[in-house]
């Protein structure tokens, strides 16, 4: 008889625990409001990524839209801003150029570094940076 009373303390005990810790999480609202904040950021760069490059189409790797077999991509805040990380093609014959694209607390482009030769003309360099 004790160890049915004992038994019943314990699973109430684990599930009063347990329906606490779920109240908690469920009623947290910090990461759902940090996620829409950094889609936010990562939708704004993608539409700065284009006006930037002004290449028409582009087919683009970001933290919205992850590719591993292409590479990582990374939204992460910086003070005061955010940098965006990701790559990009023209077409599927294209390959694919990685970005980092660094945007002020405002969510305006502050810088734009990219590695693209058919954009750097007749110099050659590995790397291209864009400043606005």
């Amino acid at each position: 008889m004790n160890h049915r009373i004992g038994r019943l303390l314990f699973g109430f005990a684990v599930g009063l625990v347990l329906a606490f810790l779920s109240y908690r999480w469920v009623a947290d609202t910090g990461p759902r409001i940090e996620r829409a904040e950094q889609e936010h950021v990562v939708l704004t760069s993608r539409a700065l990524l284009h006006a930037t490059l002004g290449l028409g189409e582009l087919e683009v790797v970001d933290p919205l839209a992850p590719d591993r077999v292409v590479g990582k991509a990374y939204v992460y805040p910086v003070n005061p801003g955010w940098e965006v990380s990701g790559f990009y093609r023209r077409n599927a014959q294209d390959l694919w150029h990685p970005y980092l694209l660094t945007l002020d607390a405002s969510l305006q482009l502050a810088h734009l570094k990219i590695s693209d030769t058919a954009l750097l003309g007749r110099n050659g360099a590995a790397q291209l940076e864009v400043l606005p």
